[in-house]
């Protein structure tokens, strides 16, 4: 059974906004990366399974059970950093670490000051007012209160959001160090590199709707490789243009004409066809393109002139 189960989740607020017939799950144990950028749906669908809100159809599960309906039963077992971090007036930091320990009903000690020691959160930041302190801060100290009673799930909406590069780094390897100790984690951001480095599984969002979810490593060695060709002059380019159609094991999926470039991809099985076929025309470079998490994301969004805070 499924830790984490999103199943045919709608929730339409018009004008196209919101999430439609969302499903996805999460085994014991897994990284699942929740892509997209701002305002595809990723925070719609957390709220959802965080059992914040009602959903128009469909349900989402916690350890088999409705998290709406069974939210005060689940949610003691789950870590959830939300993607815009609010915190109550009036509370100095020590004071907001109390009041979520007491929420939680769990007061593990170690794993606290384990957690403050390695986002570098101590006393003279702590003893402030949380409404005094910075976007990173305030960052930091959401992360620690999501992970210092040590759940067993994390939800984690942006969770890097206001981080410097050095601390998100840190993040990234304490969320490796959690994965090999077992935790189930929804992963959601719109930074390749950090879903990237640390995700089994990932889900491409687009609005409100699923486009693609697949397991990570097939994307690094799929058998399908891209291929750089530039030719020596006009002339065998042209050539291999008009040629194209003569063969089935090279695909043509992009053409700089004032460079003399193509863009191929093929098969590994087919790999000596192709030099054999290359072999007909005059080149200056034959090289292998990497295709990268946001190369194959940008497939789906590259017909759009524009979309919110996608970043490497």
């Amino acid at each position: 059974m499924a830790v984490l189960e999103v199943s045919h989740l709608t929730k339409d607020y018009g004008s196209g906004r919101g999430v439609f017939d969302v499903s996805f799950a999460i085994e014991k144990g897994e990284v699942f990366g929740f892509l997209g950028p701002n305002g595809a749906g990723k925070s719609t669908t957390i709220r959802h399974l965080m059992g914040f809100s009602k959903p128009q159809s469909g349900d989402c599960k916690i350890f088999g059970e409705s998290s709406f309906t069974k939210y005060d039963k689940i949610l003691s077992h789950v870590g959830y950093i939300p993607g815009e971090i609010a915190l109550p007036a009036g509370l100095t930091g020590w004071q907001f670490i109390k009041m979520m320990q007491d929420l939680q009903g769990i007061h593990n000690e170690e794993m606290l000051h384990r957690m403050l020691n390695k986002f570098e959160l101590y006393d003279n930041v702590l003893s402030g007012d949380t409404k005094r302190m910075s976007l990173g801060v305030k960052r930091k100290l959401a992360i620690v209160t999501a992970f210092m009673s040590d759940p067993d799930v994390l939800i984690l909406d942006e969770p890097t959001s206001g981080l410097d590069p050095v601390m998100q780094e840190v993040f990234i390897e304490f969320i490796k160090e959690e994965k090999e100790n077992g935790k189930t984690i929804l992963l959601s951001s719109h930074i390749f590199s950090e879903i990237d480095a640390t995700c089994d599984r990932i889900c491409i969002i687009k609005d409100g709707r699923i486009v693609s979810e697949f397991i990570a490593n097939d994307l690094k060695h799929s058998s399908i490789k891209n291929y750089k060709i530039t030719f020596a002059d006009n002339n065998s380019f042209n050539k291999f243009i008009n040629d194209d159609s003569k063969n089935e094991f090279i695909k043509v999926l992009n053409i700089v004409e004032d460079k003399n470039n193509v863009l191929i991809a093929t098969n590994d099985k087919d790999i000596n066809k192709v030099i054999d076929y290359l072999a007909n025309y005059e080149m200056l470079e034959f090289n292998n393109i990497k295709e990268t998490l946001e190369d194959y994301f940008m497939k789906f969004y590259k017909e759009d002139k524009t979309f919110g805070g996608v970043s490497k």
